[in-house]
């Protein structure tokens, strides 16, 4: 399935809608890595080696992959500065900027959950 162009339209963001545009950027953001860069960079620009430090466990194809999309989407700008080897610094945009207060509101969530969720897990031998 295609989805639409975005128009502006409420029903471009209603996740309920198959064609929904927002359907598509949704697991962008939602996704593992993702949630990590961006509550790392927060109001902070850092290098990719940076964050790859931050970012515990990510591999450097991952981390590419995430930024990348995450430049698609509008979300991190991307600044290359012309010196000997290139650096690469990376920045949360004004839509972007708006998400660390959600990814702030998912990390509350697991802090008071994960016990909860630790013991239904060992429960049903998950």
């Amino acid at each position: 399935m295609v989805s639409k162009q975005f128009t502006g339209s409420p029903d471009d963001a209603d996740l309920t809608r198959a064609d929904s545009l927002a359907r598509e950027i949704f697991p962008d953001i939602a996704n593992k890595w993702a949630l990590l860069l961006i509550e790392a960079l927060g109001g902070r620009t850092l290098r990719f080696s940076e964050l790859r430090d931050e970012v515990e466990g990510i591999s450097h194809k991952m981390l590419t992959q995430n930024l990348r999309m995450l430049e698609c989407d509008g979300l991190v700008e991307r600044r290359v500065h012309p010196t000997v080897p290139p650096r690469a610094e990376y920045t949360l945009t004004e839509p972007g900027r708006g998400l660390p207060k959600t990814t702030h509101h998912m990390c509350d969530w697991t802090h008071q959950y994960l016990g909860r969720i630790e013991t239904s897990r060992r429960r049903l031998g998950a």
